[in-house]
């Protein structure tokens, strides 16, 4: 691995060199070297491979994991970097490790700390004693489900802690880095806006929209955002930052008439967008949004014609050097690929009507603005949420002119918050214009019939539809023939694919999935999913299991049944034994046997009367007797399938 290492260093170094040598002897005349474009392209994967080993926490001797040892406690002392949303259960961090067990250690991990109330829950930069065993992080367990292990991985956190609040030992609480130093900021505020009287769904949305905070979101509000298509409002991107850009520069314009003006302001508005980004925690879409605005105002400051697109990839190269993995963040993915369908888009639909009036030609910038942003984002949001919302459109014409207004107020409101001047009237009127924004996006995300929702999406069709979509604008601007064959062949490759989607969709399938409690079973006959549980209403409206099987299948219908004793898939029959564990005097020989609900049998004697050629249980049963029936099955020799354990149980 470090021979692998050293030589991509080398060679990139190498490209580095030669490139650095053709422009010094040729300057302008490298358009005449056709292998040039192809030495600069290896040079720069070279860059990105080595700023990410340069980061891959893992390799180094100094990590935790080579020093923890399994299934015994370990004494970890760490620092918190990042506060996650919590879970029913858990408030969630992600902790950077000091020590391992007395050594120096270095390395990312993720704790949950069981709730209670009678504690307050940790600080960024709090450093920390615990002693506990070390979890693997759970990959999934059923089909098409969200992988939170390699989203966390990409973060480079391996493993996860699980703690209660009394085995915690705070060492001290003091601030030592900016993000700490950011954190008591936005702590200091919310506790000044609860006491000035802001309720939690307004100070959710001032969180989200004036700190990039999300965390208290509430849930049913947070998917009337989605479902209206307004969510990327909630995530501090380049439309925050750039009114934020146009409120400074309109504060700071006096600065203009000072000798050094014109070097003082962009340089006082560049620490402002940085310090605005610290305190919305430098998530993806914020740094994107302040990086490319700092480069737009050097430019201006410079008075050099800027080329947004060089813009924007030069602000996406240096945020990647420094942070690779931002490449996968889905925020980072959609942040950019808006901004590139507005700049591209943007212009052609704007041109496509000349309103004469001022109030519609506003409208119209809108409209295409967010037109232009929806087709850039389209593709990856098919893949990512399987949705679209057919109003957004709608509900982006209202909320886009009023979020100026939102975040100007807001700003001035979390200026009077930490000089204590708030008063009624001002919480009431912000509160208004806040809880007015929730009703108009919870009226528009009520029309689920312009929701399509469980739309499939691979990532090829992604690919073909981008591919799809560049090839329409460079047919429209360049009328060149080339690109409206690489269009049609866009189009056509769409099709084969969903032609062998639809193929591979006819298949049978039998399917035990895992699901805490309950008992789920599946059987799918080509394009229609009969599915058999014991869910009540209210699980089974919360429950994504099903769907995220239906999208990824391509399936067309759902059928919802009651649990049945008795199952044939192909040649196989196999008897489901509940908690009445009944299973003699059977007038048939089963293949397998499904356990569910803890049913109280001795499980040597059924193997003995049986012989089954696999034995299932599901994730109904106790884990105590999972893990009892395990070792009997293999003292027996008999395969055994625990969902929990294992995931889901697919047959085919």
């Amino acid at each position: 691995m470090k021979l692998n290492q050293n030589l991509i260093l080398v060679t990139t170094t190498v490209l580095l060199v030669a490139i650095g040598i053709i422009l010094f002897i040729l300057k302008n005349k490298i358009d005449r070297l056709p292998f040039f474009g192809a030495l600069t392209y290896l040079c720069m994967i070279g860059i990105g491979i080595n700023a990410y080993n340069l980061q891959d926490e893992k390799i180094k001797t100094s990590h935790y994991s080579h020093k923890i040892i399994e299934d015994k406690n370990n004494l970890f002392i760490f620092q918190v970097v990042e506060r996650l949303k919590p879970d029913a259960y858990n408030d969630k961090y992600i902790v950077k490790l000091k020590s391992v067990n007395n050594q120096e250690s270095s390395g990312k991990i993720l704790i949950n700390i069981k709730h209670d109330s009678l504690k307050s829950t940790l600080g960024i930069d709090d450093i920390v004693f615990a002693s506990t065993i070390v979890n693997d992080i759970q990959k999934p367990l059923n089909p098409y489900q969200f992988d939170y292990r390699n989203y966390l991985e990409l973060k480079q956190v391996y493993h996860q802690l699980y703690l209660n609040s009394d085995a915690l030992k705070i060492i001290t609480n003091n601030k030592t880095t900016i993000y700490g130093y950011a954190d008591k900021l936005r702590v200091t505020i919310n506790e000044n806006l609860i006491e000035a009287g802001f309720k939690n769904d307004v100070l959710g949305i001032m969180n989200a929209l004036l700190l990039g905070q999300r965390q208290s979101i509430d849930k049913s509000i947070y998917n009337s955002y989605v479902n209206s298509g307004t969510i990327h409002i909630l995530a501090v991107s380049g439309l925050h930052v750039g009114i934020l850009l146009w409120i400074l520069n309109f504060i700071f314009r006096p600065l203009l008439y000072l000798r050094n003006g014109r070097i003082l302001r962009p340089l006082i508005i560049i620490i402002l967008l940085w310090s605005f980004a610290v305190i919305a925690g430098l998530s993806p879409s914020v740094t994107r949004a302040v990086t490319m605005f700092s480069i737009i105002s050097i430019a201006m400051h410079y008075k050099r014609p800027t080329n947004i697109y060089n813009t924007l990839f030069i602000s996406a190269f240096l945020i990647l050097l420094f942070k690779p993995t931002f490449l996968f963040e889905v925020g980072f993915q959609l942040s950019y690929l808006a901004v590139f369908g507005i700049v591209s888009v943007q212009p052609i639909l704007y041109k496509l009507w000349k309103p004469k009036f001022l109030i519609t030609d506003k409208l119209w910038q809108i409209f295409t603005v967010t037109l232009a942003a929806q087709i850039g984002v389209v593709p990856i949001s098919l893949f990512y949420f399987h949705q679209f919302p057919g109003l957004f459109f709608i509900s982006n014409l209202v909320v886009i002119p009023f979020l100026s207004l939102i975040l100007g107020f807001g700003l001035f409101v979390i200026i009077l918050a930490l000089l204590d001047g708030l008063n009624e009237t001002i919480v009431d009127v912000y509160s208004f214009i806040i809880e007015s924004l929730n009703d108009f996006i919870s009226w528009i995300a009520q029309f689920e019939s312009f929701l399509l929702k469980d739309i499939p999406f691979t990532i090829f069709q992604v690919l073909l539809a981008y591919l799809i979509i560049i090839g329409a604008i460079q047919t429209y601007k360049k009328r060149v023939f080339k690109w409206l064959a690489i269009c049609c062949l866009g189009v056509i490759g769409f099709q084969v694919i969903q032609l062998n989607t639809k193929h591979q969709s006819l298949s049978d399938v039998f399917l035990v999935f895992n699901k805490s409690r309950f008992t789920m079973i599946g059987q799918k006959l080509n394009s229609q999913l009969i599915v058999h549980h014991n869910l009540n209403s209210e699980k089974r409206k919360s429950d994504n299991v099903i769907s995220n099987y239906k999208i990824g299948e391509s399936i067309s219908e759902v059928v919802e049944d009651s649990i049945q004793y008795l199952y044939n898939f192909q040649n196989y029959k196999i008897l489901v034994i509940d908690s009445l564990g009944v299973y003699k005097n059977l007038s048939f020989k089963p293949d397998m046997i499904l356990l569910r609900n803890s049913p109280k049998i001795n499980l040597n004697r059924l193997i003995d009367n049986i012989n089954p050629k696999l034995i299932i249980a599901d994730a109904s049963n106790f884990k105590s007797y999972a893990f009892r029936w395990k070792t009997t099955c293999e003292d027996k020799k008999i395969p055994f399938h625990y969902t929990n354990e294992k995931g889901a149980l697919i047959l085919k």
